[in-house]
């Protein structure tokens, strides 16, 4: 009798062994039944909603059945109940912990399909806000994957770097975690006067946390042993199961949209795609480890080169009129209430546009049927993909890997919403 017949068919209750599982002997004298395990989707490994229900053989893993869809908010369905601008709100949520990536792929779908590219400054730094996000989302990933091995120390560390970029995502935009930052057509305003000095200062905190991290971790017997030659993924494997980011560069992908298609001026920039040999999760916890030290440097190199100019394309069907304009200009009131009460109007057609994400390739296929509103929005979500290999990532190994597995896929529950 399979795994999935006992799981979705018969009432398990919270695991144990069950008279219904079929006997597995070990040896001709001996055997013994095995037992099925639920983790989730209310358990702190799992990171959100997410359920893992392995049958185990002693602890071996011996199948498993991964389940998503608890957290039923219906993301796609709402973005076509409001504006275009109004849907940003939600990217956020997608990915809470790097929301200015998604903030930023949304916007430039949408002006993909107006045919419009924002001013060269408005790019740089949604460059900047999205390194210093995905920076956030590698920090909160290694945190807390290393907590979860017993390594709080080292965890200390890294939230308290994260601390750091989320003060300077604060001052910009006003909030640490659901910022809606960009809007289509430019950014909500610009950097403080005081944001490059206080980046280079926050950058001091972070690699200074890095390197005692590292000295923790890196070469630590303990880590090394949970860590090296589990749930390995060969990069031929990596790729037929669609697999993005960190986690098919670790197995030796060298894919990275930044490169392969670069978008917001990233090819002005000089950085490496860190790749790994093994696809271990050794190998996923130093690729993010590297690309954190990367993405420093494309900030520090926007900063520098940042150019002068507006934050938003000139087109008051597109962006709201300064206020003063609204207040005095008769143009001004008319089109500031035009592009409230309708929205951002693109002429009909279809886009799909993708950015690099914290977790991998994040996709916005958006149809416009000429109105204010997406007749049809669609999202690929990296970690939604991503949970189709956590299967074959398992098989073999101990109960006790489960956790540092699950922690390299990083799984952020609001991408896996359907």
């Amino acid at each position: 009798m399979s795994l999935k017949r006992h799981l979705f068919n018969e009432d398990l209750g919270i695991g144990g062994v069950s008279t219904h599982m079929r006997p597995r002997a070990l040896n001709d004298d001996l055997h013994t039944e095995t037992m099925i395990l639920n983790m989730g989707p209310a358990h702190p490994a799992t990171h959100g909603t997410a359920r893992i229900a392995v049958e185990l053989s002693g602890e071996e893993i011996i199948d498993a059945a991964v389940e998503v869809g608890y957290l039923h908010r219906g993301f796609e369905k709402m973005c076509e109940t409001v504006d275009y601008n109004q849907v940003i709100p939600y990217t956020d949520r997608l990915n809470y912990v790097s929301p200015i990536i998604n903030n930023v792929g949304w916007s430039l779908a949408v002006e993909k399909l107006l045919g419009v590219e924002v001013p060269k400054r408005a790019q740089y730094i949604r460059v900047i806000l999205s390194e210093i996000s995905r920076i956030c989302d590698h920090l909160t990933c290694l945190g807390a994957s290393a907590m979860e091995l017993g390594a709080f120390t080292a965890f200390l560390y890294l939230v308290e770097a994260r601390e750091y970029l989320w003060d300077l995502v604060e001052e910009v935009t006003g909030a640490r975690l659901t910022i809606s930052y960009t809007r289509v057509g430019g950014l909500k305003h610009d950097l403080t006067a005081d944001f490059a000095e206080k980046m280079h200062e926050a950058f001091k905190g972070v690699r200074f946390h890095l390197d005692n991290s590292d000295r923790l971790l890196s070469r630590n017997r303990i880590f090394l042993d949970r860590m090296c030659d589990v749930a390995v993924v060969s990069k031929e494997k990596a790729f037929s199961y669609g697999l993005t980011g960190p986690i098919l560069r670790a197995s030796g992908g060298d894919f990275d949209i930044r490169k392969a298609n670069p978008y917001s001026s990233y090819e002005d920039f000089d950085f490496e795609v860190p790749l790994g040999t093994k696809g271990d999760n050794y190998d996923r916890f130093n690729v993010r480890f590297e690309e954190m030290k990367q993405s420093m440097s494309i900030c520090e190199q926007a900063i520098a080169n940042l150019p002068d100019g507006p934050i938003s394309i000139d087109d008051p069907h597109v962006v709201l009129e300064d206020k003063d304009e609204v207040y005095k200009s008769i143009d001004g009131m008319i089109n500031h209430f035009e592009l409230v009460i309708r929205g951002v109007e693109p002429p009909a057609g279809e886009v799909y546009m993708s950015v690099e994400g914290g977790n991998g390739e994040v996709g916005f296929y958006v149809v416009s049927d000429g109105s204010g509103k997406p007749y049809r929005c669609r999202v690929r979500p990296p970690s939604y993909i991503h949970m189709g290999i956590i299967k074959e990532m398992l098989l073999g190994h101990s109960i006790a890997d489960v956790v540092p597995t699950f922690g390299m896929i990083n799984m952020i529950g609001g991408e896996c919403d359907r």
